[in-house]
């Protein structure tokens, strides 16, 4: 078993390649590797896209990696389970609306736009813990229970026309999505590497989920 963590030079991802090895190893899941190779994500088991950044940036790089093909056959065609992290899990909208419209991946009904918190005492970005509120049950998160803690720094969320496909939420002078689901695939907001024990107990459900 392999998971291929995409580095399109979109962060830094020690911190996430770490806590994926960890839990790889105490759920037995196998290999984790964070690779630029094409061939190594299109024969992965599952693959992770991070992403810190600006929407459009990521895009293009993503796109311009060579690994952006080989993730599509993987996750569209060979149906091998996905998780977007951060601005991963915002690629996986129909469009961002970050400095420019940007088509992004189509694979959640959503569009990514700028967090409006309607108490303006409140800054954006979004910056912090937040205490996640469950809409949906999935099975990445077993175990998680609303008022679970996850650690966000995001400007820009993703606003979903289905609401069967948002996971979980935050409050933040509204409803700000943070996870989102469909198929095989999954999207977090927060960055789970970073979010302590219920940040690991995702990754450990991810690196074992059985779709």
């Amino acid at each position: 078993m392999l998971t291929a963590i995409i580095d399109y030079e979109s962060g830094n991802l020690h911190s996430a390649e770490k806590a994926f090895q960890k839990m790889a190893l105490e759920t037995g899941a196998g290999e984790v590797r964070v690779t630029d190779d094409p061939d190594v994500v299109a024969r992965a088991d599952r693959i992770v896209l991070p992403g810190d950044g600006a929407f459009p940036a990521c895009a293009s790089a993503l796109r311009n990696s060579g690994c952006f093909e080989a993730m599509i056959e993987a996750v569209e065609t060979r149906g091998r389970p996905f998780l977007g992290i951060c601005v991963g899990m915002q690629l996986m909208a129909r469009v961002g609306h970050e400095y420019a419209e940007t088509p992004g991946l189509g694979w959640i009904d959503g569009e990514v736009e700028v967090i409006a918190p309607t108490d303006k005492t409140l800054k954006v970005p979004h910056m912090g813990w937040n205490d996640l509120v469950i809409d949906n049950p999935h099975p990445v998160l077993d175990g998680i229970a609303t008022g679970e803690h996850a650690y966000f720094v995001h400007s820009y969320q993703m606003r979903l026309n289905d609401p069967a496909q948002r996971v979980a939420h935050v409050d933040y002078g509204g409803d700000v999505t943070a996870i989102v689901a469909r198929d095989t695939m999954i999207g977090l907001q927060f960055h789970p590497e970073k979010s302590a024990g219920a940040g690991l107990r995702m990754i450990a459900n991810f690196l074992t989920w059985q779709p």
